[in-house]
């Protein structure tokens, strides 16, 4: 971890053991809805600046916003796959504080009353579950983008493009129930993977439909109280969340070893140099002045629509990995990488639905396809091998027409040309098999120049066995079926 700060000193292990780290996130979600949460204008990513904007987002005098029912459904999936409660009666509020990137001088957000409360997701890590609290989701709307250009304060100007600017966003408050960076970046993923087999976003961080922002304290081991807590802000990409909670961990607990106090404050990732900078004091909390939209009527869930939308909720990504183990008898590993996406789980399940062994496809899927699309720079939505095309080549590899490495040189062929198995294994003659005579010959031949070998094999050197079968299967062109280069090897052996 980079020491470019001055506060950042190197502790000894017994120092770091002492304290136990408390983090909680807060996590701002942008759904994945068409137009903005209040008003009509566009949510799409890429556009020139401020050409997504109108009256009600640019909060202009005399505008009115109307409720985006869409953003609310969206909203509720994410809440119920999150197992909160989603309430009946919830209530817009208004934040006011003022800031360039913030038109009408206040943000509608949801405070008192928000959309649903009390949930929870479970995280692994180094093989242990643990159950992650989650406080609240509550819908709001985003601010602009700000854009600045050069250093010196002289010289400084900023920019601001609006068309963010109302863009809808379900803010998720987890409990600070996660102790180590490893946790906090599991519960984010794992976070992530929902809201993207929900559809509720695209999860894109680069873009800023994901963002994080980190609260950490440290505390002795076996103490109740928390420490003073720090919050960093506007995190986003797994990897800064994690080294930002390494490097203020450590900072806290420099701090404290040395007799000081640790400020709360906001402070700042900086990657280039590695630490983190404070950005303002938070010693007094801070008068958002809170109080009900007046131009939003209070929202209601009724019992009928909260079902309805359930029960759109496709299988989450845990459920989705036991049943992939228990029904299609992968291992679990296999079952957490398939499910990794939703599409690659697709297509795992389309390869098993017209007869491929479940752990044969996943096998091939993870040994040759993922590394073929990964090489590539190809998603699995855009596979030139499509998952009955790749079933086929697994059914006549596991039927013995073909041996497994040719069924890897018609697999490239086939990601090369977008032709099917069968085409190719026909067209250069690849299906045909080597009788049992000509393998016995072909084995005679390969123990009568290796004698040594053979001698070595008969004393007991299992080793030498494999290289037997190699060397087999190399004068038979890899067309012999490797049980019987086995079986009749072992008997001309003995």
């Amino acid at each position: 971890m980079a020491k470019s700060s001055p506060e950042a000193v190197s502790l000894a292990p017994e120092a770091l053991a002492k304290y136990e780290p408390v983090i909680g996130l807060e996590v701002h979600v942008q759904l994945l809805t068409k137009t903005k949460i209040f008003c009509g204008c566009s949510t799409r990513f890429g556009d020139p600046p401020n050409s997504n904007v109108c009256p009600v987002c640019l909060g202009l005098p005399g505008t009115l916003p109307v409720l985006n029912k869409r953003a609310v459904e969206m909203a509720m999936r994410a809440s119920l796959a999150l197992n909160c409660t989603v309430h009946e009666h919830s209530r817009f509020a208004r934040k006011n504080y003022f800031y360039p990137d913030l038109p009408k001088g206040y943000q509608i957000s949801q405070y008192e009353l928000p959309l649903a409360t009390g949930g929870w997701l479970e995280i692994e890590v180094g093989g242990v579950k643990k159950r992650i609290g989650i406080t609240r989701l509550h819908l709001e709307e985003d601010a602009a983008k700000n854009l600045h250009e050069g250093f010196a304060q002289s010289a400084r100007k900023a920019y601001i493009d609006y068309n963010r600017c109302g863009t809808p966003l379900s803010e998720i408050v987890s409990e600070p129930d996660m102790r180590a960076p490893d946790e906090a970046y599991a519960y984010l993923t794992t976070l992530r993977q929902i809201m993207l087999y929900t559809g509720v976003s695209d999860g894109n961080m680069e873009e800023g439909s994901l963002r994080c922002d980190a609260n950490v304290s440290v505390r002795p081991r076996g103490s109740k109280e928390f420490g003073t807590k720090v919050e960093v802000k506007n995190l986003n990409s797994f990897r800064f969340l994690q080294r930002a909670l390494e490097y203020e961990i450590e900072r806290h607990i420099g701090v404290l070893e040395g007799g000081g106090r640790i400020l709360q404050e906001t402070r700042l990732w900086n990657q280039a140099e590695g630490h983190t900078v404070g950005m303002r004091s938070k010693e007094k909390a801070h008068d958002y002045r809170y109080f009900p939209e007046p131009d939003l009527l209070p929202v209601h869930i009724s019992p009928a629509w909260r079902e309805e939308v359930l029960h759109t909720l496709p299988e989450l990504p845990e459920a989705k990995r036991a049943r992939f183990v228990s029904s299609h008898g992968v291992t679990p590993y296999d079952a957490e990488v398939l499910t990794n996406t939703q599409a690659l789980a697709d297509y795992f399940e389309s390869m098993v639905k017209v007869g491929a062994p479940g752990k044969a496809a996943a096998n091939w899927i993870q040994t040759e396809l993922l590394r073929r699309l990964k090489d590539s720079g190809k998603e699995i939505d855009s596979s030139p091998v499509l998952p009955t095309s790749l079933a086929d080549l697994v059914k006549l590899v596991e039927s013995n027409k073909i041996t497994g490495a040719i069924g890897k040189k018609v697999f490239a062929t086939m990601f090369e040309s977008g032709r099917t198995a069968a085409e190719i294994v026909a067209a250069e003659g690849l299906g045909a098999q080597v009788t049992d005579s000509a393998i016995e010959q072909a084995a005679r031949e390969v123990i009568d120049k290796n004698p040594d070998n053979a001698a070595k094999f008969k004393s007991g050197n299992e080793g030498v066995f494999k290289f037997f079968v190699g060397q087999v299967m190399k004068v038979t062109r890899g067309q012999a079926d490797p049980q019987a280069v086995n079986d009749i090897l072992r008997k001309l052996l003995s």
